[in-house]
């Protein structure tokens, strides 16, 4: 967590970078012109100081800016094109990507921001036909994709894209990057350069091209050495606490820092908050006392984010030794990535890439044979409901009639690549329960715990539609349950679950919870309904220290509109305790404990 002076709340939301209140809106289906008008050529209104930001203006004596946006969704690109004619820039929508060569010759774009899936031609195709022309070999191509998948990401760079956005973006930092990136390409461009930059121009860093083609050299010679994923923390609760302009100098202060740190090895910045740090030639037995020396040198001095405030940077480091069989630079990539987030986990917050082995693989599958017993146990209004709510929880009988808890069948399922097949039953059987009780008095709610690994697949949502569809249930009768950990690492790939389901009604809840700056973000950033607060909150009723956090916590997701459900609560005290908080739901033994039976009374129950 970033330490720091904390400011006023009032500073705080100036320094915001908030989209305008009728943001959605005005980029809706509904709302966007003919695509007509998309397609053609809109010249850029007069930039005032008022509406230009300074991020999206090229130097006085240089031309505007020009942007190619190939995109086929007519709101998207009305999106696109309206944020940057407002910061002063020239945008051209092509939807069509037989055409975008044409108006390559046309308009003579400094930029391509390109969609990464379109009918016919997709975005990586289309950028290998883009860089087969010698005289667009250095045009900077960046891919606006909403896919969370990192093996997907760098496929896209792989195929001689610069740069990729992660819809949804916000506008100013749709700007900042788009003009960043032209400028840089404007500045080589006035150089004698002949093929792609091997340092940044900005930070003096190897660029990621760079460092990925020394990663591939590096295996394809089976060289010794070690490669660490860097992740700076709260960089979710960073950019919205200081903004996206303050968060950029921030994490360039960070890199230089980390390079230092990591000399003479090369460090290269990926995206927002990571860095790639290759260590060529090290000798392997070191390449975990260095990630520690480089985390160490992170945290230890602070930054200086303005003049009057400074804070304390803390990151996670997933790494790996070369000589671990990785087939190329993107399957490294990917391990030390998945193993960085296991590092978060961690008190050292360093953790080493595994190889599975077989054997290990055998004993996680041999764990899941069985069949899945769900129990339940309800979730209470302390104010009196009309709702029977229940909590799902998984459980698993093993051949040898041993009971499994979902704590040690997830961990299994998970590591032996099955956590999706196991989410998907329980939320069948869950669809089937509301089916069944669909005109039981009262209404049921059932509240089911999910993967974000399990909602990142691509069908997934479809065939939760449809079943809810095809057993005419009411979408608000099913409450999708995220773990704050999970929500914290996948945002945008929950976001985009979210915005899928929400039309049907279902509802969504935080599981977890425990109060910070990231936290806080996401209960304003994702369309939650309900927030179930960490267990170690029931114990409240013994500490003032513990109440305080907790009724702080609390009136944050209330101003949200956000419902609170309050936890493992065994006893009568704690359950005074949370009352008096002002937590809206009650859940543990001393309502009821966890049973196989949905028959507790919601309607003759006095908390």
């Amino acid at each position: 967590m970033a330490s720091n002076d904390t400011p006023t709340s009032s500073a705080r939301l100036s320094r915001a970078e908030v989209p305008p209140a009728d943001y959605w809106q005005r980029w809706s289906v509904e709302n966007a012109p003919p695509a007509e008008a998309v397609r053609a050529h809109i010249a850029p209104p007069a930039a005032s100081a008022a509406t230009a930001p300074d991020a999206g203006q090229p130097a006085a004596d240089e031309a505007p800016y020009r942007v190619l946006i190939v995109e086929d969704d007519r709101s998207q690109a009305l999106f696109a094109q309206s944020v940057l004619h407002g910061a002063g820039m020239q945008a051209i929508v092509q939807m069509d990507a037989e055409g975008v060569q044409q108006a390559i010759a046309e308009h003579r774009p400094d930029l391509i921001l390109m969609d990464l899936h379109m009918p016919g031609l997709d975005g990586m195709r289309l950028t290998a036909l883009i860089r087969q022309n010698p005289q667009q070999q250095l045009l900077p191509i960046v891919f606006l994709t909403g896919d969370p998948d990192p093996e997907r990401q760098f496929e896209v760079l792989d195929s001689g894209a610069d740069d990729f956005l992660t819809k949804p973006i916000r506008p100013r930092h749709l700007v900042a990057a788009v003009a960043n990136r032209i400028r840089r390409s404007r500045q080589q461009s006035h150089g004698a350069g002949a093929g792609p930059a091997l340092n940044n121009p900005e930070t003096g860093l190897p660029t990621r091209h760079n460092l990925m083609l020394q990663l591939d050299a590096a295996l394809a010679a089976s060289e010794r050495g070690g490669l660490m994923f860097i992740e700076i923390a709260s960089a979710l609760g960073l950019r919205e606490r200081y903004g996206y302009a303050a968060f950029e100098r921030l994490m360039m202060q960070a890199g230089r820092r980390l390079a230092e740190a990591g000399r003479p090895h090369l460090l290269a910045r990926l995206n927002d908050n990571s860095f790639l740090l290759l260590a060529r030639g090290l000798d392997e037995n070191a390449v975990d006392a260095l990630a520690r020396s480089v985390r160490q040198a992170l945290s230890a001095h602070p930054f200086l984010v303005r003049e009057d405030e400074s804070l304390h940077l803390r990151c996670a480091i997933g790494h790996a030794r070369l000589s671990q069989g990785f087939e190329d630079a993107g399957t490294a990539l990917e391990a030390v990535e998945r193993t960085a987030l296991q590092a978060r986990l961690l008190s050292d917050g360093v953790a080493a890439f595994q190889c599975d082995t077989d054997a290990a693989a055998q004993e996680h599958l041999a764990l899941l044979e069985g069949h899945i017993e769900l129990a339940y146990q309800p979730i209470v209004a302390v104010a009196g409901s009309d709702t029977a709510q229940y909590q799902v929880l998984l459980r698993l009988r093993r051949n040898d009639g041993t009971l499994l808890s979902a704590g040690q069948v997830i961990p299994a399922a998970e590591a032996a690549g099955r956590i999706g097949d196991l989410d998907q039953q329980v939320l069948d059987h869950a669809l089937g329960l509301l089916h069944r009780y669909q005109h039981a008095a009262p209404p049921m709610r059932l509240f089911v715990s999910q993967s974000l690994r399990t909602l990142a697949r691509e069908a997934f949502a479809d065939w939760l539609l449809k079943g809810i569809a095809d057993r005419r249930i009411a979408g608000s009768a099913l409450v999708i349950d995220v773990r704050l950990a999970d929500a914290l690492v996948h945002a945008v790939t929950l976001q985009q679950f979210c915005e899928k389901l929400m039309p049907a009604g279902v509802q969504f809840c935080l599981s977890q919870f425990e109060p910070g700056d990231e936290a806080n973000a996401l209960m304003t950033q994702l369309p939650l309904g309900f927030v179930r607060m960490a267990g170690r909150f029931a114990g409240s009723h013994g500490s003032q220290a513990l109440r305080d956090e907790l009724r702080g916590a609390i009136d944050a997701a209330h101003r949200a509109g956000l419902q609170i459900i309050g936890q493992q609560i065994e006893d009568p005290q704690a359950a005074a305790a949370m009352w008096m908080s002002g937590v809206d739901f009650i859940q543990g033994n001393v309502v009821q404990s966890v049973g196989s039976e949905l028959d507790f009374d919601f309607q003759n129950t006095v908390l």
